[in-house]
This record gives C-alpha cells, structure tokens and sequence, in this order.
C-alpha cells in the first residue's frame, strides 16, 4: 500500500508540473531567455577573454572545454568572434567596457528573475536598479563558480599528474581522479543552480526547497547540452537548411533548450515549496 501511495503521489507531481508547464507558458518564457541569452553570450565572452590577458590560464584550453557542451557549428560562431577580440583588444576594453559588457551580459540573469517570478506566482516589485544590481551580483556570482567549474576539467588533470609524479599514485589513481573532477565540476554547476533559484525570486526561498529543481537542472543541462551536440555533430545538419545562419540557429535552439530546463527546475522548486506549506 505505502508503495502505491508513493507511486501514485509521484505520478500526481508530474501530471501536475505539466500542468504549470502549460499554465506558465514555460516554453514561451524560454524562447524569450533564449533571445536574453545570445545578447548577453558575446558581451560576457568578450569580458571573460580579455580578462583571461591578466590570468595565466590559456585560452584555447577554455575554448577546448567549451566544445563538450556546445554543437561545432555555434562553437565556430563564437570562436571566430573571440578570435578577432583576442586578436585585436587591449587594456582599455577591460577597463573602459566593463560596465557595459556586465550591464548588457546580466540581461540574461534578469530574464531568468521574470521568469522564476511567474513560477512562484509573484511581481516583481523591486525598482529597475535593485532589480538589475541584484542581476549583476548574480552574475558576477555565478559567473565565478561557472569559471571554477570550467577550470577543474581542464586544469584537474594537470593536478592529477602532478599528484601522480610527486606523490608515486597508481595509474587507477589517475583514472579516479579524472572521474572525481567531473564529479566535482558538476557539483559546481549544482550550487550555481542552487544560488541562482535560491536568490532570483522576489520572495523567501528556503534552500532545502532548491534541492530537487537545482538537481533537475544540474543533470537535465548536461544531459541535454551533451545530447543536442551529439546530435548536431553528427546528425543534425542545419546549414543546409539556414546557410551561413546555422551556427546562430543551432546556439538559440541550445539556449532555448537551456531555458526550459532551468525555467522547469524553478517550477520543480515552486511546487515543493507550496507543497511544504510555504506562502
């Protein structure tokens, strides 16, 4: 009987996500973050790669890390983009742009803050300055625990060899290790999601009830980007279809894709909340 129950009130919570799904036009919301988030995508990018000048990372490592999630038509979209920046800028992009690109890269985060509003069923009342200085902090936020993420994969298995010729551990230790990193990039991404649906809903969000929608969000946004890349690489050829276009369409579909997922982890999160008893 306990085991009916559970599947029954299972099955209940996701007739009634499709039904918040619907009733919240989550897949109009995400065409809209969609748009937000390709404004946003080559402003933020050219910030982080002239900010790379002044670290001693390599760039080509991020971009090589920036290939596992992202299809190689948008890939070559955005590296020919970069490629010119990196080739052209200087100091005084950093220093002089900076509040531009930030401005105009936190339009995505504000996207997403409407769009978590609708699924906790409240307005934003927040003046057009907090609401966006509260964007930007959110980006800047999330923008450094997305780069720690970025650079465990790429920098783990430097670490790992280090370890391995200091330390004289095993070849099974290097393959943990080059496991553990990924697992630890991942757990990364989950804080990010954590962070974000914790902090962008103008109401108390508890953290214990962000747990299952940044979960959500965590594995259903690898699954997905690895998917989709999969898919476009090798089966997917939209330049035949768009032209010269098909990298732009390719990096909207993903996007769209990416708010979906984050948008649904919200809603995940609403409902857990209302059904705790939370106002």
């Amino acid at each position: 009987m306990a085991k009916n129950n559970y599947f029954d009130s299972v099955k209940t919570f996701i007739l009634a996500l499709f039904k918040r799904f619907s009733n919240d036009e989550v897949t109009s919301l995400s065409a809209q973050l969609s748009y937000f988030f390709l404004l946003s995508l080559f402003p933020l990018l050219i910030f982080l790669v002239t900010l790379l000048g002044y670290l001693p990372i390599d760039y080509q490592e991020i971009m090589n890390m920036m290939r596992t999630y992202i299809p190689g038509d948008s890939m070559a979209l955005i590296e020919n983009n970069l490629d010119q920046v990196v080739q052209s800028s200087s100091g005084g992009l950093l220093s002089l742009g900076i509040i531009g690109t930030v401005w105009s890269a936190s339009n995505g985060i504000n996207a997403i803050m409407r769009a978590l509003n609708k699924a906790y069923g409240v307005e934003e009342n927040r003046s057009f300055i907090v609401g966006r200085l509260i964007a930007i902090s959110l980006l800047i936020s999330v923008l450094i625990l997305i780069v720690v993420a970025l650079l465990l994969p790429v920098f783990g298995r430097m670490i790992g060899l280090y370890i391995f010729s200091f330390f004289g551990a095993s070849e099974e230790f290097i393959g943990i290790w080059n496991t553990l990193r990924w697992v630890i990039s991942s757990s990364v991404f989950f804080i990010v999601f954590l962070y974000l649906y914790r902090l962008a809903p103008n109401t108390k969000v508890y953290i214990k009830d962000t747990l299952f929608g940044a979960l959500f969000a965590t594995l259903g946004w690898q699954a997905s980007s690895l998917g989709f890349s999969f898919y476009v690489n090798t089966m997917g050829d939209f330049s035949a279809t768009y032209g010269s276009l098909g990298g732009v369409i390719v990096l909207m579909i993903w996007f769209y894709i990416s708010g979906i997922i984050i948008i649904t982890g919200g809603e995940i999160n609403a409902m857990v909340a209302a059904y705790r008893g939370r106002k």
